[in-house]
């Protein structure tokens, strides 16, 4: 019984309502040319396994922990350092760090909220298709910027979904204003894409260049550590 159940949550997993358009369509012209030309048939059934692969939708368990930021993205780091904010997230103020999560063909491409809070801004800038892995993507490429401040303290972060090579969609069905939970889901991108998170610099990045990570598990920065270095430098300065 437990060997059926695994079975049925590694491989059925759920699928992303705005895949399945794109699932009935490589179906019904995988069925269609395979009356044609049977022999397309060895092309078209594994191309229509890797788009309903493509849109899946595993369910997650997010740390309970709510001063932890969790990822937005599976995929690999590409950087954590600090950055000069682009022009979508002019309501976030002063020092900020990037961190940069490359997706490829073969990730899950749902994107989760990094944290519990409210959607304060959302920017839609429209651009190219350059590789999304690199640097000039978060300038030039086509993207959606979401401001987000954080419910359980005055703490403010962009997650900034950004289109790549192939990637010709982005898809965010949440607004300014609505409420967002840990890890709850409010878009994707299609095909190969990537996810800026934007977070005060104070926060030291608990992953590095490099690593995977997974949308709504793996922790990218805790926020006590930051309180504390703040209140430290505080009673250092009031000894003084």
């Amino acid at each position: 019984m437990n060997i059926f159940k695994a079975i049925h949550e590694e491989v059925l997993v759920p699928i992303h309502p705005a895949g399945w358009p794109f699932i009935g369509l490589f179906a019904v012209v995988t069925v269609a040319l395979g009356f044609v030309w049977p022999p397309s048939t060895w092309i078209g059934v594994p191309l229509s396994l890797w788009c309903v692969y493509f849109f899946r939708n595993p369910p997650r368990i997010h740390p309970d922990d709510p001063d932890l930021l969790i990822s937005p993205a599976d995929g690999r780091v590409l950087g954590t350092g600090i950055a000069e904010l682009p022009e979508e997230l002019s309501d976030l103020q002063g020092e900020y760090r990037c961190i940069s999560i490359f997706m490829n063909v073969f990730d899950v491409h749902v994107n989760r909220s990094p944290a519990a809070g409210t959607i304060t801004k959302k920017t839609y800038i429209p651009g190219k298709f350059v590789n999304a892995s690199l640097d000039k993507a978060s300038s030039d490429n086509e993207r959606l910027a979401l401001c987000l401040e954080l419910a359980n303290k005055k703490v403010n972060v962009g997650v900034v979904q950004i289109a790549g090579l192939v990637a010709r969609r982005i898809l965010c069905d949440r607004e300014e204003g609505d409420k967002l939970a840990t890890g709850q889901v409010f878009g994707l991108i299609r095909f190969g894409s990537r996810v800026d998170v934007w977070v005060p610099a104070e926060y030291e990045p608990l992953v590095y260049a490099g690593q995977r990570t997974l949308a709504g598990e793996t922790v990218l920065c805790d926020l006590k550590k930051a309180q504390s270095r703040r209140r430290s430098a505080k009673s250092a300065r009031t000894r003084k």
